[in-house]
C-alpha cells in the first residue's frame, strides 16, 4: 500500500509512506525531506568539514 505523507521541503517531491517505510526523512522542526535532498545536504557537509592540507 503506498499513502501520500507529504513533499519535501527542499524540493517539493512527494513523499509516501510504503507499506510502513517512510520514503524520505523526518527533521527536527517536522517536515519532511527525501533521500535525494538529504544526501545532497550530507555531501556538502562532509565536503566543507575537510581540513585544508
Amino acid at each position: 500500500m503506498r499513502e501520500l505523507v507529504g513533499s519535501c521541503k527542499a524540493c517539493g517531491h512527494d513523499i509516501y509512506c510504503f507499506d510502513g517505510f517512510l520514503d524520505g526523512i523526518v527533521l527536527e522542526d517536522k517536515s519532511l525531506i527525501c533521500f535525494g535532498c538529504m544526501e545532497k545536504a550530507d555531501e556538502g557537509k562532509q565536503s566543507g568539514s575537510q581540513p585544508a592540507s
